[in-house]
């Protein structure tokens, strides 16, 4: 390896490291107050609020990898020029595009990096959190899973628990339901089958059920039961895919499609991961633009000042074609790519003449 390119790409890794620890450090200050906030009712030992908090804080860093890829960028040419190193490049014959290629390709390998190896861990963890979160929880008595067998519920209704199984959602209705219905020592009380529940909102309504009591059964035309659960919530409670490895997030998919339910938020998450290299990418080089084109600003918290507005403007961006693209309003490729390709032009335009800064 050449010197120089050695030299680049280490000074490029520190900076990475430096910026990341900081930013975690700040994440996990601010996830423990809401933690010791959470856990104050409950006997747990004074460390473990920050154990939660470490727990989730891969996941909450994640998100903000686009602000530290910029400000890495952004340290890294402070650090060159402070020390005159890009002068001393520049007479050399490296050219400032050479150098914004070789930061820009290690940037696209630690995106990688990022999505396999570290959202791996970070979904992981994000799972041992929620466990433990819900342990704590009010909430712990309800539960809704997807999986190869259907739609499964756990539902707590006037100290009855139920378990429901179902082998299709259709918009504001589960086809071929099955509930098992236990008193509060876990008796089984009855059974219940219907072809066809209504559950649009709190008060489900079953066509045609039949019930089963012990050995004796009834056929209804239609029954009304109370439930935690309406199709909001149900739709609401798989939002959470950030606890889902990459192999977790397509077999989930498949779940989905046997019980016709809506594939558009896995695909959108699966979309996202895959343009996270490109977008960190993006982010470098515009950085890279950022700090050649502000040299007549001697104040470098300035030039970081704008890089980071303008990050938070094509984060802000990037969210607003998301949710575009989660409600079906545009497809879901556009939402996620068309931000970054507009990215691309701006930074295709600035690009050419950075060899002249």
């Amino acid at each position: 390896m050449k010197t120089y390119l050695k030299f680049l790409i280490s000074n490029f890794l520190r900076s990475f490291v430096y910026i990341f620890f900081i930013m975690l450090s700040l994440v996990i200050i601010l996830n423990v107050l809401s933690e010791v906030e959470f856990f104050k009712e409950h006997k747990v030992s004074s460390f473990f609020p920050f154990y939660v908090s470490l727990l989730n804080s891969t996941d909450l860093i994640f998100e903000m990898y686009p602000f530290i890829f910029l400000l890495t960028t952004q340290i890294f040419f402070i650090n060159l020029f402070n020390n005159n190193q890009i002068q001393i490049f520049k007479y050399s014959g490296l050219k400032n595009s050479k150098i914004l290629h070789i930061i820009s390709g290690t940037t696209f390998i630690l995106g990688i990096l990022v999505i396999t190896i570290f959202y791996s861990l970070s979904s992981n963890l994000k799972n041992i959190y929620l466990e433990i979160k819900n342990d704590y929880s009010m909430n712990n008595r309800y539960l809704a899973v997807i999986t190869n067998n259907g739609l499964w519920i756990k539902d707590f209704i006037d100290e009855n628990t139920r378990i429901i199984n179902a082998s299709k959602i259709d918009q504001n209705y589960l086809e071929n339901v099955f509930i098992s219905e236990f008193d509060k020592n876990f008796n089984l009380k009855r059974n219940i089958s219907s072809k066809k529940v209504d559950i649009k909102d709190n008060n489900w309504i079953l066509y045609n059920p039949k019930i089963y009591i012990k050995n004796n059964s009834e056929s209804l035309d239609k029954l009304i039961i109370k439930s935690n659960f309406n199709y909001l919530r149900i739709q609401n409670l798989f939002s959470n895919l950030s606890s889902l490895s990459l192999i977790e997030l397509f077999e989930l998919r498949d779940n989905y499609k046997q019980i016709n339910y809506s594939t558009s938020e896995i695909d959108l998450q699966l979309q996202k991961l895959v343009s996270f290299p490109f977008y960190f990418t993006l982010m470098t080089i515009l950085a890279a633009i950022i700090m050649f084109n502000t040299k007549q600003f001697r104040s470098y918290s300035l030039k970081m000042t704008i890089g980071l507005f303008i990050c938070v403007i094509i984060y802000y961006i990037n969210n607003f074609f998301y949710v575009l693209g989660d409600t079906g309003k545009i497809p879901l490729a556009a939402a996620v790519w068309a931000p970054l390709f507009l990215l691309l032009l701006i930074n295709t335009k600035f690009i050419l003449s950075i060899n002249e800064k």
